[in-house]
């Protein structure tokens, strides 16, 4: 891939990258998540960095200082509704935009993919630090729960934990260093995501038909920036809806209670957005065995890298686009199963889910090989 572009002047760049950028003529509202994931993470990043100014990161004082951002600094409710939404709609966001791309086999384009999958594991880490910091009983136990499980790894893994710690257990050095990692790692998050837009900007769009990139483009502007500021007055619109009328409707009950170590909540799970991999990790009875399945969980994504067909899109191969919807209906489930007791009927149903997640993926790629096999004849 050529960087020639890097030396063009700054208005070059932006005008390319924003006004004459060639766009597939065909592209639907499915490839509008992409500018609306850039959106949210602007708001992230400026809601982020004005919450750090009065929140205090030590745990006698860290539950109190959550209270007194949203009692007492002057529109801090409005910052900490924000945020914490703002998190869940980036994930939703995510979510459509990665299940799009496997549709519409966007992960051909090499660079593309690799990046925006490692974009996934660093914002899945940036999500999960910073639901330790209002230090509630759910943020203690979940950061207690998820990172005990490292200390499966066999030799370094006891060692690898009370490092992360910064001692025997959760405390308040736990606490500084999620802190600080929670605010820097959105700085390397958005380096990533420039590399995503340049590498993106240098194949081209992929586009509902499969057709090469190169094919029947229009400008960006004015046709796709009316087309996206549409979408974001829609996703705008729910957003200030929820902050402003249930901001709390997806934080845990346990949540308002500060951390206490001699007492443990009944059930401890997650935020919504991670149960799918909560759930794979509880449907394997080894411990060492779920968090490897944890990590695959998201690492599997690169498994497409090795797809070889000569059509770029599901509707070309009948029994993927029927595959694909099952496929969607499952990671629903395991959000649904990671929200329950690990008891039956869920834990059966939870493995079923989990078998046909990672069966998905390998036989996107036989099928395909397959399909095109058999046109060949």
């Amino acid at each position: 891939m050529s960087f020639k572009f890097l030396r063009k002047s700054k208005l070059d760049l932006i005008n390319g990258a924003i006004v004459d950028l060639g766009t597939p003529a065909n592209i639907s509202v499915m490839w509008n998540f992409g500018s609306l994931l850039g959106l949210i993470l602007i708001v992230q990043l400026a809601t982020g960095v004005f919450l750090t100014f009065p929140y205090a990161a030590n745990v006698s004082v860290a539950f109190d200082s959550v209270i007194h951002i949203e009692r007492d600094v002057n529109m801090g409710w409005l910052l900490r509704y924000s945020h914490i939404n703002g998190a869940s709609f980036f994930f939703v966001f995510v979510y459509i935009h990665i299940g799009r791309g496997i549709y519409f086999f966007s992960f051909k384009k090499l660079i593309v993919w690799g990046s925006g999958v490692v974009i996934l594991l660093v914002l899945m880490m940036v999500a999960f630090m910073g639901y330790i910091l209002p230090w509630g009983q759910m943020s203690f136990w979940g950061a207690t729960v998820i990172t005990n499980l490292i200390s499966s790894i066999p030799y370094w893994g006891t060692v690898i934990v009370q490092w992360i710690w910064g001692g025997f257990s959760v405390s308040n050095a736990t606490l500084n260093r999620f802190f600080s990692f929670h605010f820097l790692f959105p700085f390397i998050l958005l380096v990533l995501v420039l590399v995503h837009l340049l590498a993106l900007h240098q194949t081209g769009s992929s586009n509902p038909l499969g057709t090469a990139s190169s094919y029947d483009k229009i400008f960006f502007y004015p046709y796709f920036a009316i087309k996206d500021l549409l979408g974001y007055g829609f996703a705008g619109l729910v957003y200030f809806l929820l902050v402003c009328f249930s901001p709390l409707v997806l934080v845990d009950c346990e949540n308002f209670i500060m951390a206490n170590s001699l007492v443990t909540p009944v059930h401890i799970q997650p935020e919504w957005y991670y149960l799918f991999s909560y759930a794979i990790l509880r449907s394997i009875p080894s411990k060492l065995g779920g968090v490897v399945a944890l990590f695959l969980s998201i690492l599997i994504l690169l498994v497409l890298l090795f797809v070889e067909s000569k059509f770029n899109s599901a509707k070309f191969y009948p029994l993927l686009d029927y595959l694909f919807f099952w496929f969607g209906s499952a990671v629903l489930m395991l959000m649904w199963i990671g929200a329950n007791q690990v008891e039956s009927p869920y834990y059966l149903i939870g493995q079923m889910g989990t078998c046909y997640f990672f069966f998905f993926f390998f036989f996107w790629i036989y099928f395909t090989l397959f399909w095109d096999n058999l046109l060949n004849l």
